[in-house]
């Protein structure tokens, strides 16, 4: 499962790296280890029998972090993104979701923004990449 849920990030982040104008793009160096030792919890969405897009998630008890949201680019466009972060609102009881993706990540951003989440501030990294972190408060 493992080496499918790779191949699944290493197809989107080969879009994304793209978007961005990014030739060092760590995402895409990920090693299979660490998918099988994250301490996170992944979600697959299939599709026609193809694991066609799947999220890492960084849950703590006031706080859900989204450490990845993948959609194979043979997906792309068919509301799986919107599906998978509907799923993380209502699996989990947060006061605080949070959420990154690269600056020129329009799709992304897009996606984000429908969903309620609002930019809290931008950096860059050490890569050279420059990135948007959204949040969205839950009112208790």
């Amino acid at each position: 499962m493992a080496k499918q849920i790779q191949l699944l990030f290493r197809a989107s982040y080969a879009i994304e790296a793209q978007l961005l104008g990014a030739d060092d793009f760590p995402p895409l160096k990920r090693e299979l280890e660490s998918y099988m030792q994250s301490k996170n919890t992944f979600y697959g969405y299939y599709s026609e029998g193809n694991l066609a897009a799947a999220m890492e998630i960084d849950a703590r008890p006031k706080s859900t972090h989204i450490q990845s949201l993948v959609v194979h680019p043979d997906y792309f466009r068919r509301g799986i993104g919107r599906a998978l972060v509907n799923f993380v609102f209502e699996n989990y009881t947060s006061e605080v979701f949070t959420v990154e993706t690269g600056a020129a990540n329009g799709p992304a951003t897009e996606l984000y923004l429908k969903c309620g989440f609002e930019e809290r501030y931008k950096y860059n990294t050490d890569h050279g990449i420059r990135k948007v972190r959204f949040q969205k408060q839950i009112k208790v």
